[in-house]
């Protein structure tokens, strides 16, 4: 299953909120080495968190976190903008029609198709919202999920942040490649549309209005 789900909307969800919470920590505390905050209970958060972000999230069919994204529009704060001006040596981004992508995740164990169906629910949100561009900061190691996955970004800037070697990315939104991103997830349009019309954001799509 695909989620939609505000993060006001996830604390209604508290056994969903951990367990990506939990996997968050997993990967970029202990696998990945960043300099994350990870509190008493392992669950791995930040201020962005605290912002109302909507977020992605393919659950298996107990309903467990199997992999997520996190989003902001590029009008308020966001970790480019905030921490990044070092390493992306343009303007800052703060567009209506760009938001930033960050905190990609996969549980451990999770299926290999998980990634597709995150990126393919991305290019779902993208339309829904009118959204033109995509911007996310992210492990290097992460370039060749990307590649494998058919949507490698244009690249806006690459260098060290707190010891990891980070790439700032840049997406266009692509009608083509959201329809191709559906065939490689396997998922029927009809059903992406389901998933979303059974979201939270269904329910308030002008929360970022």
């Amino acid at each position: 299953m695909i989620r939609f789900i505000y993060g006001y909307d996830l604390l209604l969800e508290p056994e969903l909120a951990k367990s990506m919470f939990r996997d968050r920590a997993t990967q970029f505390s202990e696998r990945l080495g960043w300099d994350v905050q990870v509190d008493r209970n392992g669950l791995e958060r930040d201020v962005y968190d605290t912002l109302n972000p909507l977020y992605i999230i393919v659950t298996d069919d107990l309903g467990r976190h199997l992999g997520s994204m996190r989003f902001l529009p590029t009008l308020g704060r966001t970790m480019l903008n905030d921490f990044f001006q070092n390493i992306y040596d343009g303007p800052e981004i703060r567009k209506p029609s760009a938001w930033e992508c960050t905190r990609f995740c996969l549980a451990p164990g999770a299926h290999p198709r998980t990634s597709i169906k995150l990126l393919a629910a991305g290019g779902r949100l993208m339309r829904e919202f009118g959204l033109q561009e995509l911007v996310a900061v992210f492990d290097d190691r992460m370039k060749r999920v990307y590649r494998r996955s058919g949507v490698a970004p244009e690249t806006l800037g690459s260098g060290l942040y707190k010891g990891a070697q980070v790439t700032i990315g840049h997406w266009r939104y692509s009608a083509a490649l959201y329809t191709e991103l559906l065939s490689a997830a396997r998922i029927e349009p009809i059903e992406m549309e389901l998933y979303l019309a059974n979201s939270y954001i269904a329910q308030d799509m002008n929360q970022y209005a």
